[in-house]
């Protein structure tokens, strides 16, 4: 991390503000959180997260078309259509991971606060 300075690559991508464009809708990180542990249907994420029909398969439908979430209908009745991370959706759990301790921390930090 060297300093404050945005560093760009030849084509003027910070990998910064690329990875803030593709985690900033506000369920981006639960959603890539709960498919990290494996295959999901619509239902089972609506039901997991609390988020309204609505804003779920709109986040679904940005982080498919970021190449980070795949989406495959079953062709059966009723249909049944069921979200998984994509390769490089998979390589962001690492990050995940160092997320969640980093707010393990700071929620055990916090505590002590008061």
């Amino acid at each position: 991390m060297g300093g404050n300075t945005m560093k760009h690559d030849a084509f003027g991508v910070c990998p910064f503000v690329t990875a803030q464009r593709l985690l900033q809708g506000k369920w981006a990180i639960i959603l890539l959180h709960q498919l990290d542990g494996g295959t999901k249907r619509f239902s089972e994420l609506e039901r997991a997260t609390g988020i309204t029909h609505a804003t779920l398969a709109s986040q679904l439908k940005a982080l498919e078309k970021d190449s980070l979430v795949t989406r495959h209908v079953y062709a059966e009745v009723p249909p049944r259509v069921e979200y998984a991370l994509t390769d490089m959706g998979r390589r962001f759990g690492p990050v995940l991971a160092s997320i969640e301790t980093w707010g393990n921390e700071y929620i055990a930090y916090l505590r002590t606060q008061k």
